[in-house]
């Protein structure tokens, strides 16, 4: 792409559908982990992984800081065409996550202890949720870095990249699931080991994969490059205020499950349902989100403001299009959909009675799904932050008061009411990412 050419809605298209279709594989994964114990003898299998993989999910969201980080920086770099920093984010990421990594490790006991606690599960669920925990820990350092590396590829556009490396973590993990729990009965550790097998094998194969990228580009590991104070401290900078940011969206849905279940075991379960809806529909709006981080990044490494103008374009185009189809979906097949994740008619009715709310969610969300994009292309970190707090601050005064006049839809209304006010404080903020590209005006203009 030339320096002042607009990305096309094709383009933004082969960047966005391996992401996509990765995030397609992800709950089939966990398909599988749940149907090969559950064909073992009692229930408490499947509650002992459930709760263990809840916990990593939990504790490894938090550190998803670690891709979203990397890929701005990434393709900044790579706008600019600058081999020897392209080099040293990759450096500086994967020291980062390889760090965290050993520090979970360390923890491992008191996280086990926190989580148990948190958890009021019976004393046979505890026990194999334990053992599940103290094997797949140990795929923390793995896990930090493919979520490195995953940033790392799509910065620079290679989404199918990261594809084929998701593709073959998870096959990895899905035929070890079979061998261990099935074939050598291994049962709930086993899940664990086939996960730990997957994630180690995927981020040697990634870091294969990105080593030999860096050496055709002409370039290689510099560790005084990679250790310089100033580019450190921007990048450790960038990567607390996204964690930050990342708390608070944890929190803001914590809370929403907390209020829901003051309204009643139906309407957790139904709301349970129904959030699973929304986060299929993140896998829909994510692959546009991811393309908008690359091509704004490499817009803003290489100065250039047509690239910039056309990359939030043509990328939101593509988003809304499928933000509205997502919609369209859902009003039209949503309560078969809620058919197929429960048999039980009660809850179904009540997830039903709640189901436009998930429907609007595609139209609402899109925005803040994309301005994140473009930000974090941007590297504008602390925007994002600031926006998410001030987001925050509005969604609590909502999710304190709509309940209180109208039950559960106002705990929606609420949710509602966060996507919106993500959008439009970020919305507000954009003008600053614009004057990054701004062609100079001269005194006499």
């Amino acid at each position: 792409m030339s320096a002042g050419e607009r990305p096309s809605l094709g383009r933004v298209w082969i960047l966005a559908w391996p992401i996509i279709l990765s995030n397609v594989t992800t709950p089939l994964l966990g398909m599988v982990d749940t149907a090969v114990v559950g064909h073992l003898p009692g229930p408490e299998h499947i509650g002992g992984v459930a709760i263990g993989a809840l916990v990593f999910t939990s504790v490894f969201w938090l550190f998803s800081f670690l891709r979203m980080g990397t890929s701005g920086f990434a393709a900044q770099a790579a706008g600019a065409e600058d081999a020897p920093e392209i080099a040293a984010v990759l450096g500086r990421a994967i020291l980062l996550a390889a760090g965290l990594g050993l520090i979970l490790l360390a923890l491992q006991a008191p996280i086990w202890w926190a989580a148990r606690d948190l958890f009021d599960a019976s004393a046979a669920v505890q026990t194999l949720a334990g053992e599940y925990f103290f094997v797949r820990i140990w795929c923390a350092p793995a896990t930090l870095m493919n979520y490195a590396l995953l940033g790392w590829f799509i910065g620079l556009q290679h989404t199918r990249v990261a594809l084929l490396i998701q593709i073959w973590l998870n096959g990895v993990n899905i035929v070890l699931d079979l061998v261990f729990v099935v074939g050598l009965e291994m049962g709930v550790p086993g899940v664990a080991w086939a996960t730990l097998a997957g994630e180690w094998s995927a981020a040697v194969l990634g870091l294969l994969v990105a080593g030999r990228m860096v050496r055709r580009r002409g370039a290689a590991l510099n560790l005084p490059r990679i250790l310089d104070i100033g580019r450190l401290k921007r990048f450790f900078r960038a990567n607390v205020d996204i964690m930050i940011r990342t708390a608070c969206l944890i929190f803001s849905f914590a809370f929403f499950t907390r209020e829901a279940a003051q309204f009643g075991d139906l309407a957790l379960a139904a709301n349970a349902v129904l959030l699973q809806m929304v986060h299929m529909t993140a896998y829909g709006l994510d692959g546009f989100a991811f393309a908008a981080e690359a091509l704004v990044g490499a817009a803003i490494g290489r100065r250039s403001h047509a690239a910039l103008r056309g990359a939030v374009v043509a990328s939101t185009i593509w988003a809304g299009i499928v933000a509205v189809a997502i919609a369209l979906v859902y009003l039209a097949a949503g309560d078969l959909i809620i058919a197929l994740m429960t048999d039980q008619e009660a809850v179904r009715a009540t997830a039903g009675a709640y189901l436009p709310w998930v429907a609007l969610y595609p139209v609402v969300a899109i925005w803040c799904f994309q301005l994140d994009g473009v930000f974090i292309g941007a590297t504008q970190t602390a925007d994002m932050r600031n926006a998410m707090l001030a987001s925050l601050a509005i969604y609590m005064a909502a999710a304190l008061t709509l309940p209180a006049m109208w039950g559960n839809h106002g705990l929606w209304a609420a949710l509602t009411v966060l996507n919106l006010a993500r959008g439009a404080t970020l919305a507000a903020l954009y003008p600053r990412v614009e004057r990054r590209t701004a062609p100079a005006v001269s005194p006499g203009a």
